[in-house]
Formats: C-alpha cells, sequence, structure tokens
C-alpha cells in the first residue's frame, strides 16, 4: 500500500471489525476553522467534594448513602437506562413496526474516592484495581439469567456528556447484543472461520510490522491508531495473546492492562496539556455461555478534540447522513501521539 498516496489523496478505508468504511479527506487538514470552540475549565479539584454523590460519605439523588469506600466501588445506577424487570410484551404492527422488551441492569463504577484524580493521574496499583473490578463485574452480571451481553465503557470529561467529574465510568449488561458489538462478532466469526485465527491477531502482525500506527507495545499488550480510525486522536489497546474476554488474562497481563491505560490516557492528557476528554470501552465476547473463539477482546479509546483544547471533531451533515469522514490520517495522528511523553503534564512542570 502506496503510504505517500494515502497522506496525499482523498481515500475511503475498510474497517474489518464491523463492515463499515470511513473517508479520509488528508488535504483538509489545513483548513481554518471559526466554528464552535470548547471552553477550558481546569480548575482544581477538591480530594473531596461534599456536593459530589459519587464521592465516599455522600448522599446520592436517590436518597442512599454513598459508602467510605476506599479503593473501587460499584453501584446499581440510580438512574439506569434499562431494567431487570420489564413487563413489556414484543410488539409487531405488521413488518415496518416492531418493538421488543430489553431488561438489563446498569452500574456504576468509582474508579478512586478521591474526587480530583483520573486515570492517568492515578498509581498504577490503584488502576490494577479498576481492572479487576471490571473482570469481577463482567462475570457476576454475565451470569445473570437475561444477560446475554456486558458493556464496560468510560465517558470521560463534560464535551463528552460526562455529568460528574469524579473519576468512573459504567457498565451496562442487558437482554440483547447491540449493534456494535453484533456488527463485530459477525464480522470476527466470518474471519475465524475462513482463516483458523482471530482477525485482531493476524491485524496485529501486519501492524507490528509496518509500525506507522503503533504507539507502544510490551510482551502483552499493543497500542495503536488502527488504519479505520474514526475519531481523530481514536486508539485501541489489543492484547497480543487471543482472548475473547478480559476474564481470560493471567495477573501479568492483568498488570500489562493498567499499565497501557495509564500510557495511553498519560499521552492524551499531554497532547494539549489539559484532562483529555473520550469515550473508551471494552468490546469482548457476549455473555451466553458459549466459547466464542473467534472473538479478540480489544480496549477502543475514541476523543473527541481535533486540533487543540478547544477544537473539536464534529459527526454531523455528511457523517450523520452518509457515512465517518476525517481530515488529519491515522498515521499522522499516531505519529503525534509517539512523540508524546509518558510523564503527566502536570508532574513534569511541577
Amino acid at each position: 500500500m502506496q503510504q505517500d498516496q494515502l497522506s496525499e489523496n482523498p481515500h475511503r478505508r475498510y474497517n474489518p471489525l464491523t463492515g463499515d468504511w470511513i473517508l479520509v479527506s488528508p488535504h483538509r487538514s489545513k483548513r481554518p476553522w471559526q466554528g464552535q470552540t470548547e471552553k477550558v475549565v481546569e480548575a482544581k479539584r477538591p480530594a473531596h467534594d461534599p456536593a459530589c454523590y459519587l464521592c465516599p460519605g455522600n448522599v446520592r439523588a436517590n436518597g442512599e448513602l454513598t459508602p467510605d469506600y476506599e479503593s473501587v466501588f460499584a453501584f446499581n445506577n440510580d438512574f439506569s437506562a434499562i431494567l431487570p424487570e420489564n413487563s413489556l410484551k414484543n410488539v409487531q404492527d405488521g413488518p415496518l413496526f416492531r418493538a421488543e422488551a430489553e431488561k438489563g441492569l446498569c452500574k456504576v463504577i468509582c474508579f478512586s474516592p478521591r474526587h480530583d484524580l483520573t486515570i492517568p493521574e492515578m498509581a498504577l496499583k490503584d488502576i490494577r484495581k479498576v481492572v479487576d473490578l471490571w473482570r469481577h463485574e463482567y462475570t457476576a452480571l454475565g451470569k445473570l439469567p437475561f444477560v446475554k451481553h456486558v458493556q464496560i465503557f468510560e465517558n470521560k470529561g463534560a464535551v463528552q456528556g460526562c455529568s460528574n467529574p469524579h473519576p468512573h465510568g459504567q457498565i451496562w449488561a442487558q437482554q440483547h447484543t447491540p449493534q456494535i458489538p453484533q456488527k463485530k462478532q459477525l464480522q470476527q466469526a466470518k474471519y475465524f472461520k475462513k482463516h483458523g485465527r482471530t482477525l485482531l491477531s493476524d491485524y496485529l502482525i501486519q501492524e507490528l510490522d509496518k509500525q506507522e500506527r503503533i504507539l507502544f507495545q510490551d510482551h502483552h499488550f499493543v497500542a495503536l491508531v488502527p488504519f479505520w480510525a474514526v475519531w481523530p486522536f481514536e486508539a485501541i489497546i489489543v492484547p497480543r495473546r487471543p482472548m475473547a474476554r478480559i476474564t481470560d488474562m493471567d495477573e501479568a497481563e492483568c498488570d500489562a492492562l493498567a499499565e497501557a491505560y495509564q500510557r495511553l490516557t498519560v499521552r492524551y492528557d499531554n497532547l494539549f496539556e489539559v484532562s483529555f476528554p473520550y469515550s473508551a470501552g471494552i468490546h469482548q465476547a457476549p455473555t451466553d455461555g458459549k466459547s466464542h473463539p473467534e472473538w479478540h477482546w480489544h480496549f477502543t479509546f475514541l476523543p473527541p478534540l481535533l486540533r487543540s483544547a478547544t477544537v473539536k471533531k464534529f459527526m454531523v451533515g455528511y457523517e450523520m447522513l452518509a457515512e465517518a469522514q476525517r481530515d488529519i490520517t491515522p498515521e499522522k495522528a499516531a505519529e503525534i501521539l509517539r512523540g508524546l511523553s509518558e510523564v503527566h503534564y502536570s508532574l513534569a512542570t511541577a
């Protein structure tokens, strides 16, 4: 593949994990911007905020008391999008009008009792506790009789719709597999049936050979900007060893995942020297009791910032009506991220 041609000419790229395409327009990367800019609010937060319902010892919106937890803490979301009880009967009023009940459970995962921290600022041993809690919740929720899919995710930053700055993520466990994981299920199963190997195993081999989109790697994980990235500084963390679920990791891999999570998010913060917003989540095999050897789980990061702490990528117009589009190439984004320090900027300038 002629990389110099891809870096200069409009083209489409294929995402083999979903079957989707993205339009890449590298010639537009220097266009002037006179549109909306985001406010950067980097006020120093207290270690404990008495008004924060996620801080230890505070009262939540439903009147319950958040316990004085000292590490990670999980609880049922007070405003769950899906509920374990649902009396709705499936509805089909002809072929064009269909609705079906959805049962599930939503949980909030507090990463730390400290209100003033985020993942890139936390100690590695404390991030490892987040990984352990994810594994525990995936197993426990997956055993519920009505749960077939468990989605672990994090929204960081107000620009990503995060309503509380306390370090936390969420887990939604539900009856049906949502559309994006379902696409990945179908694509990976098709590839595994044809080749007898996971799609991401073969993809990693080729990416490691090229190196142009690799951010960092160790014995257990590779972090890279995928060839088909949609968001400006999108990245994925992929285990070298094919595993269907995060519960398949050994102790060394759990440690390595915590470290990779920290290393990537520190680079993000260092990019514009701001607490970098993103949505991130783990895609892994469904909890349907099957082994799913075709699955190769991965951790995806989707940050919106484009060229500064105040200018984000908008998914509008063409993206909403046609297909995803980006200006800066994934290779250029990887080059920028790769060149950043892994020492958090707040410590480097202290």
